[in-house]
């Protein structure tokens, strides 16, 4: 199905100007008639770019509606640029596309169909941190030994299950071990108070989709017709969830293009199944192929390494990179005796740069496997008086703070969250303590009640003394919420922050640390002002940077219930937005953030591979 032709284009994007600058493997790319089309890109073959201008060419050249395509891609970050890039070819009406990641998608189609599977559309979207509490509050429950059975371990194992569709009645079928079968049990009673919570986690926005186009065919046909094309990023990270959503919407129509690499998944340790090319290739049997093999960021020496140690894995599309660059520095490999002597090769190679006057700190990168690493590698710069800066520290939503400010608009939103009610409950501190709270939650469970309820009935469940007025203090101050609402998320935080005397208490800290906090929830404010003269004008572009998964076409209510998540799949990338363009030191960064470094002249790799690596 050919999605409906627009009468006339957002953009005067002519065809000369789509096809400039790309080579021969991009244009085909591009200009590929309608159909299945795998697009294996090389890293540094111009992907993006690929992407960007295909979007470009349907709605240009084929006359597509741009609401007619969707386009997905794997981090929040890479999707802001997907859609900036798409917005300079096409106009403004890039701001209303769909450009997103599979979670922010899926949140959409959610928010609209919700109560198809019984949830509200305001729900809320748990993060990392919050799923791991309610994880541990079961397995607390449950009385399961925190030592066998660590909540983080718990929840992964959750995660694995959602990821490949099995959900708790199926896993606890499945379950081969006593420890399958407490983790089954676990999975059913964390589902049932996500459930009651009208709650969902990260997981669940890709298995509830799933789940709700398998249960209601004629949901599936509406939004297989809104999306005519489908053209998705990053294939080899997606999972079986994100497979089956991309097979489901585009096995009709067949408009489907993914772009992808086998020899550069990396993410399996989170699901991802670079099987899933060879999947698409069974499905789609009739797909065209094009190899993007011109890699336009490193020089030859580079990629005839990499060439070499790929060429080992048995299971890819044959795919041998080059580049108009050639030649390029030897590749260094140091075999260091210990950790110490491999930071001192490190930090003298530095030096080394540094005093032949080649580079400056600011152009030198270490990358190491894992934070562990960096210990070692940071006392021997501190000893050569090295300055450096290590990026990838907390981001800004996982900060305490910002967490805690979004759990009172969470609670407020959706007064079924008992994670976040559980949260608001004693910061800042009102004497409420977990003896007190146990008891709430004792009474709530008893008489089948939300715990916020529990709470209005305190002295019922058995809370005495100080921790009653504390409670009372709380739902006075969510209660007195309801009149600053109105105007706003800006207006409904600073009601937070100072009914709550959260600032308060942080001002009589009086120390550096609690200094920063304030400036932090300052920050958060002014974010909110921004989205609130982004929402009265309309736009609501800015959800995504307030909340990581975001619904442009929801109401005020619901754009208040999103903007209490957090910054959900950028987890992928390092929060670096404090970071000057040219940063005096040089920058030490734990790799996994990162699937290669784009920017440094001078790389070093420590451990699993010692390298100095030339761009």
């Amino acid at each position: 199905m050919t999605p409906a032709r627009t009468g006339t284009s957002d953009s005067d994007t002519s065809e000369s100007k789509l096809l400039a600058g790309l080579n021969p493997a991009q244009e085909d790319a591009v200009t590929a008639p309608d159909g299945p089309l795998l697009v294996v890109a090389g890293a540094g073959s111009g992907k993006t770019r690929v992407l960007t201008h295909r979007i470009a060419w349907l709605i240009a050249e084929r006359g597509l509606s741009p609401f007619g395509l969707l386009a997905i891609t794997f981090t929040n970050k890479a999707a802001a640029e997907m859609k900036e890039r798409v917005g300079a070819l096409v106009g403004p009406v890039a701001q209303r596309m769909w450009v997103s990641t599979f979670h922010s998608a899926c949140s959409r189609i959610l928010r609209r169909e919700a109560p198809v599977l019984g949830y509200r559309s305001g729900f809320t979207i748990y993060d990392q941190s919050d799923a791991v509490r309610l994880t541990d509050y079961v397995r607390r429950d449950m009385d399961l030994d925190p030592k066998r059975f660590p909540p983080r371990r718990l929840h992964a194992a959750i995660s694995t299950l959602k990821n490949d569709l099995i959900g708790p009645a199926e896993a606890a079928e499945c379950a081969e071990s006593m420890s399958d079968r407490r983790i089954a049990d676990v999975y059913r009673e964390y589902q049932k108070r996500l459930a009651d919570a009208s709650a969902v986690d990260f997981d669940d926005l890709l298995m509830l989709t799933v789940q709700l186009f398998r249960e209601h065919p004629d949901t599936l046909e509406h939004w297989r017709r809104r999306f005519g094309y489908i053209l998705v990023d990053e294939f080899q990270d997606t999972n079986i969830a994100q497979w089956e959503l991309v097979r489901m919407l585009g096995e009709e129509h067949r408009n489907v293009m993914v772009v992808g690499d086998t020899d550069q998944s990396i993410y399996r340790f989170r699901g991802a199944d670079a099987r899933n090319l060879a999947r698409f290739e069974e499905v789609f049997p009739e797909a065209g192929v094009v190899v993007l093999d011109q890699n336009y960021r490193s020089t030859q020496r580079i990629l005839d390494a990499a060439n070499a140690v790929i060429a080992h894995n048995p299971t890819r599309h044959a795919k041998k990179l080059w580049t108009a660059h050639d030649g390029g520095e030897l590749i260094v490999r140091y075999h260091a005796e210990d950790e110490h002597d491999e930071a001192a090769y490190v930090t003298g190679e530095i030096l080394r740069l540094v005093d032949a006057a080649e580079h400056r700190y600011s152009e030198v990168a270490v990358f190491y496997r894992t934070n562990a690493q960096s210990r070692v590698i940071e006392e021997q710069l501190v000893r050569a008086n090295v300055p450096y800066r290590v990026v990838g520290g907390t981001k800004f939503y996982d900060r305490r703070e910002i967490k805690d400010a979004l759990a009172y608009l969470r609670a407020f939103v959706n007064p079924d969250d008992e994670v976040s009610w559980k949260r608001i409950a004693n910061t800042p501190k009102r004497g409420v303590g977990q003896a007190s709270l146990n008891k709430v939650e004792a009474y709530a469970q008893g008489a089948g009640i939300p715990f916020r309820s529990a709470l209005v009935e305190a002295r019922a469940a058995g809370v005495t003394g100080r921790a009653v007025g504390g409670i009372v203090d709380l739902l006075s101050v969510m209660d007195e919420l309801e009149n600053v609402a109105t105007d706003g998320v800006a207006a409904t935080l600073r009601g937070v922050l100072e009914r709550t005397g959260y600032v308060a208490e942080l001002e009589a800290d009086r120390s550096i640390e609690a200094q920063g906090r304030i400036e932090n929830l300052a920050e958060l404010v002014g974010t909110a002002e921004e989205f609130d003269a982004a929402l009265d004008a309309g736009d609501v572009a800015g959800l995504v940077d307030i909340a990581g998964v975001g619904d442009p076409t929801l109401g005020s209510t619901d754009v208040t219930a999103e903007a209490s998540v957090g910054p959900g799949e950028s987890s992928e990338e390092p929060s670096d937005a404090d970071a000057p363009v040219e940063a005096p030191a040089g920058r030490a960064r734990c790799r996994p953030s990162s699937k290669e470094c784009r920017w440094s002249p001078n790389s070093t790799t420590p451990a699993t591979m010692p390298a100095r690596s030339p761009s």
